[in-house]
């Protein structure tokens, strides 16, 4: 499982050092992962196997489903498949990189079977914009959280 927050560092090659507290989870996976994004404001890095399961749901979805389509266009505008080196870094795509501005410090959140990316100012930001509200306070006491 990964979860929480840890500080991370992308280099001047676009090389983004996986935190040590979640590079053993993620090696469990293979060497294989899918960076992606479907806003391109920050980074979703996926083992293989957790992209598969999603990309097999979608195959579910008719080819026409307008959300679909959209999802996709996105996922794989920004996305590549790329492999963990021996230093545990994986190359974050030059789009995704600039869009996301990935440069220097960044901050690397577990969310159970991925990672997310962000550049901190823009974290901090989009923390701000959309805090959580009553209603998704309700929504979670409906499913018991």
């Amino acid at each position: 499982m990964l979860r929480g927050s840890h500080p991370a560092t992308v280099d001047e090659k676009g090389r983004l050092k996986i935190p040590a507290a979640f590079l053993a989870e993620l090696r469990s996976s293979g060497d294989e992962f899918y960076v992606t994004s479907d806003t391109g404001d920050h980074v979703w890095i996926y083992p293989m196997k957790a992209w598969s399961e999603i990309e097999e749901r979608l195959a579910r979805i008719p080819s026409n489903n307008p959300a679909r389509q959209k999802f996709l266009t996105r996922t794989n505008y920004y996305g590549q498949v790329v492999t963990i080196d021996r230093q545990g870094r994986v190359l974050i795509p030059a789009l995704l990189r600039e869009a996301a501005q990935m440069k220097g410090e960044v901050v690397v959140l577990g969310y159970q079977n991925h990672l997310r990316v962000w550049n901190h100012g823009r974290l901090q930001d989009q923390m701000q914009s959309a805090p959580i509200t009553g209603e998704d306070r309700k929504i979670l006491e409906e499913l018991g959280i």
